[in-house]
Protein backbone atom coordinates (compact mmCIF):
# COMPACT_ATOMS: atom_id res chain seq x y z
CA UNK A 1 0.00 0.00 0.00
CA UNK A 2 1.90 3.02 -1.28
CA UNK A 3 1.54 6.55 0.11
CA UNK A 4 -0.72 5.75 3.09
CA UNK A 5 0.04 7.90 6.12
CA UNK A 6 0.26 5.01 8.55
CA UNK A 7 2.69 2.95 6.47
CA UNK A 8 4.85 6.01 5.70
CA UNK A 9 5.00 6.93 9.40
CA UNK A 10 5.75 3.34 10.45
CA UNK A 11 8.49 2.96 7.85
CA UNK A 12 10.11 6.31 8.66
CA UNK A 13 9.88 5.62 12.41
CA UNK A 14 12.38 2.78 12.04
CA UNK A 15 14.98 5.48 11.43
CA UNK A 16 14.00 6.89 14.83
CA UNK A 17 14.61 3.39 16.23
CA UNK A 18 17.98 2.47 14.76
CA UNK A 19 19.54 5.95 14.71
CA UNK A 20 20.10 5.58 18.44
CA UNK A 21 22.82 3.07 17.54
CA UNK A 22 24.30 5.29 14.84
CA UNK A 23 24.41 8.30 17.16
CA UNK A 24 25.01 7.14 20.74
CA UNK A 25 27.12 4.08 19.90
CA UNK A 26 28.73 4.36 16.49
CA UNK A 27 29.47 8.09 16.34
CA UNK A 28 29.42 8.97 20.04
CA UNK A 29 30.32 6.78 22.99
CA UNK A 30 31.94 3.73 21.40
CA UNK A 31 34.90 5.66 19.90
CA UNK A 32 35.45 7.57 23.17
CA UNK A 33 35.02 4.53 25.40
CA UNK A 34 37.02 2.25 23.11
CA UNK A 35 40.09 4.48 23.25
CA UNK A 36 39.87 5.40 26.94
CA UNK A 37 38.62 2.11 28.42
CA UNK A 38 38.81 -0.99 26.24
CA UNK A 39 42.02 -0.04 24.37
CA UNK A 40 43.57 1.70 27.37
CA UNK A 41 47.35 1.91 27.11
CA UNK A 42 47.41 2.11 23.30
CA UNK A 43 48.64 5.19 21.44
CA UNK A 44 46.15 7.47 19.69
CA UNK A 45 47.38 6.15 16.33
CA UNK A 46 46.88 2.54 17.45
CA UNK A 47 43.46 3.44 18.83
CA UNK A 48 42.48 4.92 15.47
CA UNK A 49 43.65 1.76 13.70
CA UNK A 50 41.78 -0.57 16.09
CA UNK A 51 38.61 1.52 15.77
CA UNK A 52 38.90 1.42 11.98
CA UNK A 53 39.30 -2.36 12.24
CA UNK A 54 36.16 -2.65 14.39
CA UNK A 55 34.10 -0.61 11.93
CA UNK A 56 35.48 -2.47 8.93
CA UNK A 57 35.03 -6.02 10.24
CA UNK A 58 31.26 -5.78 10.71
CA UNK A 59 30.85 -3.92 7.45
CA UNK A 60 32.82 -6.59 5.58
CA UNK A 61 30.48 -9.34 6.79
CA UNK A 62 27.38 -7.43 5.68
CA UNK A 63 28.99 -6.38 2.42
CA UNK A 64 29.59 -10.02 1.51
CA UNK A 65 26.10 -11.13 2.57
CA UNK A 66 24.00 -8.17 1.37
CA UNK A 67 23.42 -9.12 -2.29
CA UNK A 68 22.61 -12.75 -1.40
CA UNK A 69 20.22 -11.77 1.38
CA UNK A 70 18.54 -9.23 -0.87
CA UNK A 71 17.94 -11.75 -3.61
CA UNK A 72 16.55 -14.25 -1.10
CA UNK A 73 14.18 -11.64 0.35
CA UNK A 74 12.79 -10.72 -3.07
CA UNK A 75 11.76 -14.29 -3.83
CA UNK A 76 10.33 -15.25 -0.47
CA UNK A 77 8.73 -12.04 0.84
CA UNK A 78 11.25 -12.14 3.69
CA UNK A 79 12.14 -8.45 3.91
CA UNK A 80 10.41 -7.82 7.24
CA UNK A 81 11.57 -11.13 8.68
CA UNK A 82 15.16 -10.44 7.67
CA UNK A 83 14.93 -6.92 9.11
CA UNK A 84 13.63 -8.40 12.38
CA UNK A 85 16.49 -10.90 12.63
CA UNK A 86 19.20 -8.30 12.07
CA UNK A 87 17.49 -5.80 14.37
CA UNK A 88 17.55 -8.33 17.21
CA UNK A 89 21.19 -9.15 16.50
CA UNK A 90 22.19 -5.49 16.57
CA UNK A 91 20.19 -4.64 19.69
CA UNK A 92 21.41 -7.66 21.66
CA UNK A 93 25.09 -7.19 20.78
CA UNK A 94 24.89 -3.48 21.55
CA UNK A 95 23.46 -4.25 25.00
CA UNK A 96 26.14 -6.91 25.52
CA UNK A 97 28.86 -4.23 25.43
CA UNK A 98 27.75 -3.51 28.99
CA UNK A 99 29.42 -6.76 30.12
CA UNK A 100 32.96 -5.99 28.91
CA UNK A 101 35.70 -4.96 31.34
CA UNK A 102 38.57 -2.50 30.92
CA UNK A 103 41.23 -3.63 28.45
CA UNK A 104 38.92 -6.06 26.63
CA UNK A 105 39.46 -4.48 23.22
CA UNK A 106 39.36 -7.77 21.22
CA UNK A 107 35.91 -8.60 22.62
CA UNK A 108 34.84 -4.99 22.16
CA UNK A 109 35.82 -5.25 18.47
CA UNK A 110 33.88 -8.54 18.15
CA UNK A 111 30.69 -7.37 19.89
CA UNK A 112 30.68 -4.03 18.13
CA UNK A 113 31.33 -5.67 14.75
CA UNK A 114 28.33 -7.97 15.26
CA UNK A 115 26.22 -4.97 16.29
CA UNK A 116 27.29 -3.26 13.05
CA UNK A 117 26.26 -6.41 11.17
CA UNK A 118 22.81 -6.11 12.75
CA UNK A 119 22.53 -2.39 12.05
CA UNK A 120 23.73 -2.61 8.46
CA UNK A 121 21.92 -5.85 7.64
CA UNK A 122 18.59 -4.49 8.87
CA UNK A 123 19.12 -1.33 6.82
CA UNK A 124 19.39 -3.41 3.65
CA UNK A 125 15.81 -4.63 4.11
CA UNK A 126 14.57 -1.33 5.50
CA UNK A 127 15.71 0.40 2.31
CA UNK A 128 14.22 -2.38 0.19
CA UNK A 129 10.78 -1.73 1.72
CA UNK A 130 10.82 1.92 0.57
CA UNK A 131 9.37 1.28 -2.94
CA UNK A 132 6.44 -0.55 -1.33
CA UNK A 133 5.71 2.38 1.00
CA UNK A 134 6.15 5.37 -1.33
CA UNK A 135 5.43 6.04 -4.99
CA UNK A 136 8.01 7.78 -7.17
CA UNK A 137 6.11 11.02 -6.53
CA UNK A 138 6.68 10.84 -2.77
CA UNK A 139 9.83 8.74 -2.48
CA UNK A 140 12.23 11.69 -2.01
CA UNK A 141 10.06 13.15 0.75
CA UNK A 142 9.55 9.80 2.52
CA UNK A 143 13.25 8.93 2.35
CA UNK A 144 14.14 12.34 3.78
CA UNK A 145 11.43 12.01 6.45
CA UNK A 146 13.08 8.82 7.65
CA UNK A 147 16.47 10.45 8.01
CA UNK A 148 14.91 13.50 9.62
CA UNK A 149 13.12 11.42 12.26
CA UNK A 150 16.31 9.46 12.76
CA UNK A 151 18.30 12.57 13.52
CA UNK A 152 15.80 13.97 16.02
CA UNK A 153 15.13 10.60 17.68
CA UNK A 154 18.79 9.64 17.84
CA UNK A 155 19.64 13.15 18.99
CA UNK A 156 17.08 13.19 21.81
CA UNK A 157 18.22 9.85 23.22
CA UNK A 158 21.85 10.90 22.82
CA UNK A 159 21.08 14.06 24.79
CA UNK A 160 19.77 11.94 27.66
CA UNK A 161 22.82 9.69 27.42
CA UNK A 162 25.12 12.71 27.45
CA UNK A 163 23.44 14.02 30.60
CA UNK A 164 24.01 10.59 32.16
CA UNK A 165 27.67 10.77 31.16
CA UNK A 166 28.26 14.33 32.38
CA UNK A 167 26.23 13.96 35.60
CA UNK A 168 26.09 10.25 36.51
CA UNK A 169 25.08 11.02 40.11
CA UNK A 170 21.80 12.53 38.84
CA UNK A 171 20.83 9.07 37.68
CA UNK A 172 22.22 7.17 40.68
CA UNK A 173 25.20 5.87 38.69
CA UNK A 174 28.69 5.35 40.12
CA UNK A 175 30.76 7.08 37.46
CA UNK A 176 31.07 8.07 33.79
CA UNK A 177 32.09 4.57 32.72
CA UNK A 178 28.93 3.06 34.16
CA UNK A 179 26.85 5.80 32.52
CA UNK A 180 28.24 4.85 29.10
CA UNK A 181 27.71 1.13 29.72
CA UNK A 182 24.09 1.73 30.75
CA UNK A 183 23.65 3.84 27.61
CA UNK A 184 24.51 0.82 25.47
CA UNK A 185 21.71 -1.17 27.12
CA UNK A 186 19.23 1.71 26.70
CA UNK A 187 20.07 1.92 22.99
CA UNK A 188 19.35 -1.79 22.54
CA UNK A 189 15.94 -1.51 24.22
CA UNK A 190 15.08 1.73 22.37
CA UNK A 191 15.95 0.07 19.05
CA UNK A 192 13.64 -2.90 19.62
CA UNK A 193 10.67 -1.01 21.08
CA UNK A 194 10.60 1.61 18.33
CA UNK A 195 10.68 -1.03 15.59
CA UNK A 196 7.16 -2.17 16.59
CA UNK A 197 5.30 0.28 14.24
CA UNK A 198 7.15 -1.13 11.22
CA UNK A 199 6.36 -4.69 12.26
CA UNK A 200 2.66 -3.81 12.58
CA UNK A 201 1.91 -1.44 9.73
CA UNK A 202 4.41 -1.82 6.88
CA UNK A 203 3.27 -4.42 4.36
CA UNK A 204 5.44 -5.84 1.62
CA UNK A 205 3.88 -7.12 -1.56
CA UNK A 206 3.88 -10.87 -1.92
CA UNK A 207 6.57 -12.22 -4.19
CA UNK A 208 5.40 -13.09 -7.69
CA UNK A 209 6.71 -16.60 -7.03
CA UNK A 210 6.45 -17.47 -3.31
CA UNK A 211 9.24 -19.88 -2.38
CA UNK A 212 10.32 -21.71 0.76
CA UNK A 213 13.41 -20.48 2.56
CA UNK A 214 15.59 -23.24 1.08
CA UNK A 215 14.30 -22.67 -2.45
CA UNK A 216 14.68 -18.91 -2.01
CA UNK A 217 18.31 -19.39 -0.94
CA UNK A 218 19.11 -21.43 -4.02
CA UNK A 219 17.33 -19.02 -6.33
CA UNK A 220 18.79 -16.06 -4.48
CA UNK A 221 22.34 -17.27 -5.04
CA UNK A 222 21.65 -17.86 -8.71
CA UNK A 223 20.00 -14.46 -9.12
CA UNK A 224 22.88 -12.73 -7.37
CA UNK A 225 25.15 -13.90 -10.17
CA UNK A 226 22.53 -12.82 -12.71
CA UNK A 227 22.30 -9.39 -11.08
CA UNK A 228 26.03 -8.89 -11.54
CA UNK A 229 25.61 -9.88 -15.17
CA UNK A 230 22.62 -7.54 -15.51
CA UNK A 231 24.87 -4.53 -15.05
CA UNK A 232 25.91 -5.05 -18.67
CA UNK A 233 22.35 -4.01 -19.59
CA UNK A 234 21.76 -1.66 -16.64
CA UNK A 235 24.82 0.45 -17.23
CA UNK A 236 23.28 3.52 -15.59
CA UNK A 237 22.74 1.59 -12.36
CA UNK A 238 26.32 0.34 -12.47
CA UNK A 239 27.74 3.84 -12.96
CA UNK A 240 25.64 5.27 -10.13
CA UNK A 241 26.71 2.46 -7.79
CA UNK A 242 30.35 3.22 -8.56
CA UNK A 243 29.84 6.91 -7.85
CA UNK A 244 27.87 6.15 -4.69
CA UNK A 245 30.54 3.76 -3.42
CA UNK A 246 33.21 6.41 -3.78
CA UNK A 247 31.49 9.42 -2.23
CA UNK A 248 29.61 7.55 0.52
CA UNK A 249 32.96 6.03 1.50
CA UNK A 250 34.12 9.48 2.55
CA UNK A 251 30.80 10.40 4.17
CA UNK A 252 30.61 7.24 6.31
CA UNK A 253 34.23 7.52 7.36
CA UNK A 254 33.77 11.09 8.56
CA UNK A 255 30.64 10.04 10.50
CA UNK A 256 32.32 7.07 12.18
CA UNK A 257 35.78 8.51 12.80
CA UNK A 258 35.06 12.16 13.65
CA UNK A 259 35.09 11.71 17.42
CA UNK A 260 38.27 9.64 17.28
CA UNK A 261 39.88 12.34 15.12
CA UNK A 262 38.88 15.07 17.55
CA UNK A 263 40.24 13.03 20.45
CA UNK A 264 43.57 12.60 18.65
CA UNK A 265 43.78 16.37 18.19
CA UNK A 266 43.41 16.81 21.93
CA UNK A 267 39.85 18.17 22.10
CA UNK A 268 38.05 17.35 25.39
CA UNK A 269 35.41 14.62 25.18
CA UNK A 270 32.73 17.09 26.32
CA UNK A 271 33.38 19.27 23.26
CA UNK A 272 33.22 16.27 20.93
CA UNK A 273 29.90 15.12 22.38
CA UNK A 274 28.45 18.63 22.13
CA UNK A 275 29.53 18.71 18.49
CA UNK A 276 27.68 15.45 17.83
CA UNK A 277 24.54 16.89 19.39
CA UNK A 278 24.89 19.95 17.17
CA UNK A 279 25.11 17.70 14.10
CA UNK A 280 21.98 15.76 15.09
CA UNK A 281 19.77 18.77 15.67
CA UNK A 282 21.02 20.65 12.62
CA UNK A 283 20.50 17.53 10.50
CA UNK A 284 16.87 17.11 11.65
CA UNK A 285 15.40 20.05 9.67
CA UNK A 286 18.18 19.95 7.07
CA UNK A 287 17.27 16.47 5.83
CA UNK A 288 13.77 17.63 4.91
CA UNK A 289 14.99 21.00 3.66
CA UNK A 290 17.51 19.31 1.39
CA UNK A 291 14.73 17.21 -0.12
CA UNK A 292 12.94 20.46 -1.01
CA UNK A 293 16.22 21.86 -2.34
CA UNK A 294 16.64 18.77 -4.50
CA UNK A 295 13.12 19.10 -5.90
CA UNK A 296 13.96 22.64 -7.02
CA UNK A 297 17.35 22.12 -8.66
CA UNK A 298 17.14 18.39 -9.40
CA UNK A 299 18.17 15.42 -7.25
CA UNK A 300 21.37 14.78 -9.17
CA UNK A 301 22.51 18.41 -8.89
CA UNK A 302 21.69 18.40 -5.18
CA UNK A 303 23.88 15.32 -4.75
CA UNK A 304 26.72 17.08 -6.55
CA UNK A 305 26.41 20.06 -4.19
CA UNK A 306 26.53 17.77 -1.15
CA UNK A 307 29.58 15.87 -2.43
CA UNK A 308 31.44 19.12 -3.05
CA UNK A 309 30.49 20.31 0.44
CA UNK A 310 31.96 17.18 1.99
CA UNK A 311 35.23 17.72 0.14
CA UNK A 312 35.38 21.19 1.69
CA UNK A 313 34.58 19.68 5.11
CA UNK A 314 37.55 17.30 4.80
CA UNK A 315 39.83 20.26 4.01
CA UNK A 316 38.44 22.21 6.97
CA UNK A 317 39.05 19.17 9.17
CA UNK A 318 42.71 19.14 8.19
CA UNK A 319 43.23 22.72 9.32
CA UNK A 320 41.10 22.86 12.49
CA UNK A 321 42.94 23.56 15.75
CA UNK A 322 40.26 24.71 18.22
CA UNK A 323 37.05 23.28 19.64
CA UNK A 324 35.07 26.07 17.95
CA UNK A 325 36.33 24.76 14.61
CA UNK A 326 34.91 21.34 15.49
CA UNK A 327 31.53 22.95 16.26
CA UNK A 328 31.53 24.70 12.88
CA UNK A 329 32.36 21.42 11.18
CA UNK A 330 29.49 19.79 13.07
CA UNK A 331 27.09 22.38 11.67
CA UNK A 332 28.41 21.88 8.13
CA UNK A 333 28.10 18.10 8.37
CA UNK A 334 24.56 18.42 9.75
CA UNK A 335 23.52 20.57 6.79
CA UNK A 336 24.49 17.93 4.22
CA UNK A 337 24.62 14.54 5.94
CA UNK A 338 20.91 13.71 5.82
CA UNK A 339 20.53 15.16 2.36
CA UNK A 340 23.26 13.13 0.70
CA UNK A 341 22.07 9.91 2.35
CA UNK A 342 18.34 10.36 1.75
CA UNK A 343 18.60 11.59 -1.83
CA UNK A 344 21.09 8.87 -2.76
CA UNK A 345 18.61 6.26 -1.57
CA UNK A 346 15.59 7.80 -3.26
CA UNK A 347 17.50 8.52 -6.49
CA UNK A 348 18.53 4.87 -6.64
CA UNK A 349 14.87 3.75 -6.51
CA UNK A 350 14.37 5.59 -9.83
CA UNK A 351 17.08 3.54 -11.52
CA UNK A 352 16.23 -0.05 -10.50
CA UNK A 353 13.42 -2.56 -11.20
CA UNK A 354 10.90 -2.31 -8.32
CA UNK A 355 10.13 -6.04 -8.25
CA UNK A 356 13.80 -6.75 -7.54
CA UNK A 357 14.30 -3.92 -5.05
CA UNK A 358 15.81 -5.97 -2.21
CA UNK A 359 18.23 -7.64 -4.60
CA UNK A 360 19.41 -4.33 -6.04
CA UNK A 361 19.41 -2.63 -2.65
CA UNK A 362 21.58 -5.51 -1.54
CA UNK A 363 24.23 -4.24 -3.93
CA UNK A 364 23.51 -0.65 -2.95
CA UNK A 365 24.13 -1.47 0.71
CA UNK A 366 26.99 -3.80 -0.12
CA UNK A 367 28.85 -0.94 -1.77
CA UNK A 368 27.97 1.32 1.13
CA UNK A 369 29.44 -1.24 3.52
CA UNK A 370 32.54 -1.77 1.39
CA UNK A 371 32.93 1.99 1.64
CA UNK A 372 32.76 1.60 5.42
CA UNK A 373 35.53 -0.98 5.11
CA UNK A 374 37.91 0.96 2.90
CA UNK A 375 37.38 4.42 4.40
CA UNK A 376 38.19 3.73 8.07
CA UNK A 377 41.07 1.42 7.15
CA UNK A 378 42.38 4.05 4.71
CA UNK A 379 42.20 6.77 7.32
CA UNK A 380 43.59 4.53 10.06
CA UNK A 381 46.43 3.19 7.91
CA UNK A 382 47.47 6.61 6.59
CA UNK A 383 47.40 7.90 10.16
CA UNK A 384 49.51 4.98 11.41
CA UNK A 385 52.04 5.23 8.58
CA UNK A 386 52.46 9.01 8.60
CA UNK A 387 52.00 9.43 12.37
CA UNK A 388 49.58 12.21 11.47
CA UNK A 389 45.83 12.15 12.03
CA UNK A 390 45.55 15.19 9.77
CA UNK A 391 47.02 13.21 6.87
CA UNK A 392 44.36 10.56 7.49
CA UNK A 393 41.44 12.99 7.17
CA UNK A 394 42.81 14.75 4.08
CA UNK A 395 43.21 11.40 2.28
CA UNK A 396 39.42 11.22 1.95
CA UNK A 397 39.25 14.07 -0.58
CA UNK A 398 40.12 11.82 -3.51
CA UNK A 399 36.96 9.77 -2.83
CA UNK A 400 34.73 12.83 -3.12
CA UNK A 401 36.42 13.99 -6.33
CA UNK A 402 36.01 10.60 -8.01
CA UNK A 403 32.43 10.19 -6.74
CA UNK A 404 31.50 13.62 -8.12
CA UNK A 405 33.01 12.76 -11.50
CA UNK A 406 31.22 9.43 -11.97
CA UNK A 407 27.89 10.88 -10.83
CA UNK A 408 28.10 13.32 -13.76
CA UNK A 409 27.99 10.26 -16.04
CA UNK A 410 24.60 9.05 -14.72
CA UNK A 411 21.71 9.60 -17.17
CA UNK A 412 18.35 8.94 -15.48
CA UNK A 413 16.31 8.84 -18.70
CA UNK A 414 18.69 6.34 -20.25
CA UNK A 415 18.45 4.33 -17.04
CA UNK A 416 14.64 4.08 -17.30
CA UNK A 417 14.89 2.76 -20.83
CA UNK A 418 17.48 0.20 -19.73
CA UNK A 419 15.17 -1.00 -16.91
CA UNK A 420 12.24 -1.35 -19.35
CA UNK A 421 14.35 -3.38 -21.75
CA UNK A 422 15.78 -5.46 -18.91
CA UNK A 423 12.34 -6.18 -17.42
CA UNK A 424 11.05 -7.23 -20.83
CA UNK A 425 13.81 -9.82 -21.16
CA UNK A 426 13.06 -11.13 -17.65
CA UNK A 427 9.33 -11.55 -18.45
CA UNK A 428 10.19 -13.42 -21.60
Amino acid sequence: MQDTRRSIFAWAWYDWANSAFATTVMAGFFPVFFTAYWAVGSSTEQGTFFLGLANSLGSLIVALLAPFLGAIADWGSYKKRMLTFFTFLGAVMTSALFLLKMGSWPLAVLYYSLAVVGFSGANTFYDALLPFVASEKKVDYVSSLGYSLGYIGGGLLFLVNVLMYLNPHWFGLADEAMAIKISFVIVGVWWLVNTIPLWLWVKEDAATEELSAREAIKKGLRLTINTVKSFRQLKTVAIFLLAYWLYIDGVDTIIRMAVNYGTALGFPSESLIIALLITQFVAFPSALAYSFFGSKIGIKKALHVAIAAYAVIAVMGYFMTKAIHFYLLAIAIGLFQGGIQALSRSYYTRLIPKDQSAQFFGFFNMLGKFAAIVGPILMGSVTLITKSNRAGIISLIVLFILGYFFLTKVDEEAGKKEVEAFSATIEM
